[in-house]
């Protein structure tokens, strides 16, 4: 953001008066802030693995890490202001990221066009949930240093994933309490920053793992609870990583599906998923030369199906990124493996600083690790019950705390919800938001076509959350605008699809 020195102000004789009004507007954004009991400072929101950076208002708030100890250690919780553009409602906004892992002040960045008409009128609030960004972090370093648990390439045994946790357990516990970093006291650090900033009530956006924090939020606190929006629903009685391999094999069914109706595709392609189970059979791949897409080196690795599962999966999550999985598997298939590699080594560098792996455990070990049960159904799809086996093997050693006994319990009420879900979301499929939906007096489901997960910066979404905000009805909303949407075509080549 652009600075104006102070002898720019002293002159005001040679500005228009409506370039002075936008330089004083500029300028006290560069201030010290109040917000409610909250004294905030200039701050930079510029995540390593985003390409943009926002200007804000940052503070911390120090809680008890045991809340049944108040008198014990104190963790400070990290919170971004991002003030309205005009005069503010009293009801700010609250968007909490997903993961489980991730930092809401730096997911905010990648998607803050989806809330630019909400700013319009309201406040937003960024708090990393504790154990995440600058939340008291727990993250799991590897002996190079690294933040991934490990490379997904080259997996290691379920004891060596014990080891792991074992030692991220011990280093960790120096200076956090690991049975004190779950949904339960994530909603309660919101909800004492909902009182520090004075907000009667707040308006709550989750995103994937979000969804279930705002959802148990709304179910603890409904005084104080305006509205919810729930993007990529988790229902509260799924237990994460149960059913991430069958839902993964559905959404690459539909997106291969759109291959084979294009003559196009499957002509020069040939099928995906024909490909892809070729490609999943090999024991041993070949050495491949590629070039890293963030460094431009040169590397060559070995190419393996770790390769193939990470970047089948997290294409798939997005519709842009799924167009080019049959063209990156038909590459692969005729032994030109370099694309596959280069955009596995490029997934798996961002997402490894992302996640804050010792706060997922804590999340997961918790409140999923004992539910969760591999499916002898899922052993020859894509992930496979790998996934599970090695979340159960780290649960074994890590601490866990007391779940909340109703945890389970679905969200009730007459809390207005909208709820958002993609038709091709490989991780939470429309059939989530339907299940939440059901229990809910004033809820409205939409599903986009051809889109996938984390979608509400989508089209028109940002002027229909907007608008909800403004009147907190959903079924009033006119969502017309998004029926014009569909997923990309697939690419037949690397310029992209035919016209």
């Amino acid at each position: 953001m652009n600075r104006f020195r102070p002898s720019s102000l002293c002159r005001p004789s040679r500005l228009p008066v409506w370039l002075l009004l936008l330089t004083v507007l500029i300028a006290s954004d560069g201030q010290a802030r109040t917000l409610g009991n909250l004294d905030f400072q200039p701050c930079t929101l510029a995540p390593a693995f985003a390409a943009t950076a926002i200007e804000a208002q940052c503070a911390s708030l120090s809680v008890a890490e045991n809340r049944a100890a108040p008198d014990g250690r104190q963790i400070d919780l990290a919170i971004a202001w991002l003030p309205a553009r005009g005069e503010a409602e009293p009801d700010p906004v609250f968007m909490l990221a997903g993961g489980p892992g991730q930092a809401a002040r730096d997911a905010f960045v990648a998607s803050a066009r989806a809330l630019d008409e909400i700013r319009k009128r309201r406040h937003v609030i960024l708090v990393d949930q504790r154990g995440t960004g600058g939340s008291h972090p727990l993250v799991c370093r590897d002996a190079e240093g690294r933040p991934a648990a490990f490379d997904e390439a080259d997996p290691p045994s379920e004891a060596a994933m014990r080891s792991f946790a074992e030692q991220c357990r011990d280093a960790l516990s120096e200076q956090a309490d690991l049975r004190f970093y779950g949904t339960g006291e994530a909603i309660d650090d919101l909800d004492t920053v909902r009182a520090a900033l004075a907000a009667e009530r707040i308006n709550l956006i989750g995103v994937s793992y979000g969804t279930r924090v705002a959802q148990h939020y709304a179910r603890r606190y409904p005084q104080h609870t305006r509205t919810v929006v729930l993007d990529g629903v988790v229902p509260n009685d799924l237990v994460l990583g149960a059913e991430h391999a069958r839902n993964l094999e559905a959404a690459l069914d539909m997106h291969f599906e759109r291959c084979r109706s294009v003559p196009e595709c499957l002509d020069r392609l040939g099928d995906p998923r024909e490909h892809l189970d070729t490609l999943l059979a090999i024991e041993e791949g070949p050495d491949v030369e590629y070039r890293d897409p963030t460094s431009g080196e040169l590397r060559r690795e070995r190419f393996a199906r770790g390769h193939l599962v990470g970047v089948a999966r997290m294409f798939s999550y997005a519709p842009n990124t799924a167009s080019t999985l049959p063209l990156t598997l038909s590459e692969a298939a005729a032994g030109r493996y370099e694309p596959l590699m280069a955009q596995a080594r490029l997934i798996m560098g961002s997402l490894g600083e992302q996640i804050h792996h010792g706060m997922q455990l804590s999340v997961m070990c918790n409140e999923d690790a004992d539910e969760l049960v591999a499916d002898p159904a899922d052993e020859n799809t894509v992930l496979g019950n790998e996934l599970i086996g090695f979340s159960r093997s780290q649960c074994e050693v890590w601490p866990r705390g007391v779940r909340d006994p109703a945890f389970r319990q679905p969200l009730t009420g007459d809390t207005p919800v909208l709820l958002l879900s993609g038709e091709l979301d490989p991780v939470t499929p429309p059939r989530y938001g339907d299940a939440v939906a059901k229990h809910l007096n004033q809820a409205r489901h939409l599903v986009l076509k051809g889109q996938g997960h984390a979608i509400f910066a989508t089209g028109c979404l940002p002027r229909l959350l907007a608008q909800f905000l403004d009147r907190p009805d959903p079924n009033a909303l006119d969502a017309g605008c998004l029926d014009a949407l569909r997923a990309p075509p697939p690419f037949v080549a690397f310029y992209g699809w035919e016209p």
